[in-house]
């Protein structure tokens, strides 16, 4: 039987003002998201700069910890104080981490730095789909939605390419510091535009909760970044780390169940359609965001080509992640079903990871254009679909939380995802049977190295590298498996409107 939760009036009625609003927000999660990829390539000369090799990945690392750590607490602030203030404060608290990463003098003041930011960059991600709910009915925020979801995705790719240009042109230190204009004008656009819509009820933290909470994320994402902390996912101290945070994910549970008001109410769990998508987002994020760079790896280690090439092949990627993601929204916005796009979504990333693992050195370049376009559409497809479900599903007083836990899992499954491959592809390289001519650490080579490498040694390194890769987009396959499963379970539901929901109120007043 579908039977919808009344949907509330919007937070703002007027058409133009919700579309500034949604723009200036658009601008902050671009602004935080392609912070997490941007960095990527201007690395080495940073490395270059400060030294420190050792703490390398600890650059990108510290701010997707930090970052993942705050997210349900964030979402939580906005449930109990209004969402524009906690929205503000993530925003400002991000561009001063720019500034601070801008003017660093040293690695460990740039990593330290790089938390600071992260502790904004969570918020930002968290408040703005929750914003989206206050902002539109569920039908018109389906296709809003799609359009923060692309956001992320997009950021994913143009990442890399933006942190290269800006670094050779105006130093790596641009790359930070040209967030400090952005975050000034979101910051007042939205300060003039966005109303306040403050909860009725008493503000009460769960501090407890939010410091275990915070800790159990910290020691997750840090063992799944384990292997280059410690060298491997299973050693001693990698296992110790694993076991203290599962130790305090039984405390937080244990404390979410005698407070007020949990970061995450347990609650929320009795609806099957939100601990579903939980599982369908990590799953997503697994391979929506966690592959973006293993498809980088693969076109230049096996087809030898340079990385602006390589790059060309993300504007499949990313077109599939356009047409899908708009596609999709549209479509819940009239249907108002969204459980049909999980699903087709993840089954079309199954079908696409299961070709992947089959393709060879005798696969055109074209066949893997093509299988990239057609990845990209099935994630554009599905991404949207786990935060219109989980906020329709949700109490309006635990919007925010709920967003929270899934943008928090999106991330994390990226998290765990980026070091499975990354093991998967260190463990097969290591079993080279026989060494290839002229090279020592096949591990080291760069796209130049590579190319001028003899024919024959070419296709050598490319036929490890197609060896490594089947047994990575297996894994990934696996993945989007789980994902799938979880998908099929949920409720098929419609969105309500808000025409739909007063009509009866109307009908009342009539016969009265």
């Amino acid at each position: 039987m579908d039977i919808a939760r009344p949907a509330p009036l919007p937070l703002v009625t007027s058409p133009r003002l919700r579309l500034a609003i949604f723009c200036f927000l658009m601008a902050a999660l671009f602004m935080a998201t392609l912070d997490n990829q941007i960095v990527s390539t201007a690395l080495p000369t940073i490395v270059g700069e400060f030294g420190d090799m050792e703490r390398f990945g600890w650059v990108s690392s510290a701010f997707l910890l930090a970052t993942s750590a705050v997210m349900p607490i964030y979402g939580k602030l906005g449930d109990l104080f209004g969402r524009k203030y906690v929205m503000l404060a993530a925003i400002i608290l991000f561009t001063l981490g720019s500034v601070a990463c801008g003017f660093a003098w040293s690695m460990d003041s740039l990593i330290a730095a790089r938390v600071f930011q992260g502790l904004g960059g969570g918020g930002i991600m968290v408040s703005i789909f929750s914003i989206n709910a206050d902002l539109f009915e569920p039908r018109e925020r389906a296709k809003y939605q799609s359009y923060s979801s692309l956001m992320i995705m997009a950021s994913g790719s143009l990442g890399p390419v933006l942190g290269g240009t800006m670094s050779d042109l105006f130093g790596w230190r641009s790359i930070f510091l040209i967030n400090v204009p952005i975050g000034v004008v979101v910051v007042t656009g939205i300060f003039l535009l966005l109303p306040n819509r403050r909860p009725t009820r008493k503000p009460r933290i769960d501090y407890a909760g939010a410091i275990v909470l915070a800790t159990t994320i910290a020691c997750v994402v840090a063992w799944a970044d384990s292997k280059q902390i410690f060298g491997s996912m299973v050693a001693a101290s990698s296992l110790a780390l694993l076991v203290f945070g599962l130790a305090c994910a039984a405390l937080w549970v244990w404390i979410e169940g005698r407070v007020a008001e949990p970061i995450v109410p347990l609650r929320l769990f009795r609806d099957s359609t939100f601990w579903l998508f939980l599982i369908v987002t990590m799953c997503s994020g697994a391979v929506g965001i966690g592959m973006v760079n293993y498809y980088s790896l693969l076109l230049q280690t096996t087809t030898g080509l340079t990385p602006s090439m390589s790059g060309l092949f993300f504007i499949g990627l990313t077109g599939g992640m356009v047409v899908g993601s708009i596609s999709s929204g549209r479509l819940i916005s009239l249907t108002g079903r969204y459980k049909p796009f999980s699903v087709l979504g993840l089954s079309l990333s199954l079908v696409a990871l299961l070709l992947f693992s089959q393709i060879g050195q005798a696969t055109p370049l074209a066949v893997v254009a093509l299988l990239m376009t057609l990845q990209g559409f099935a994630i554009g497809c599905g991404q949207q679909a786990p935060i219109i479900g989980v906020q329709n599903s949700a109490p309006r007083e635990d919007v925010g939380a709920a967003t929270g836990a899934v943008t928090l899992m999106r991330m994390g499954g990226a998290s765990i995802a980026i070091s499975i491959y990354g093991a998967i592809v260190a463990s097969a390289l290591k079993d080279v049977a026989a060494p290839i001519a002229g090279i020592s650490d096949i591990g080291a080579l760069t796209p130049k190295m590579l190319a001028e490498l003899p024919q024959a040694s070419r296709d050598a390194v490319a036929g490890v590298y197609y060896h490594a890769f089947t047994p990575l987009f297996l894994t990934a396959a696996f993945i989007v498996a789980i994902g799938l499963v979880a998908a099929l379970f949920v409720k098929p539901k419609r969105l309500p409107t808000v025409r739909s929901t007063e009509a009866p109120a109307e009908n009342k007043a009539a016969a009265a």
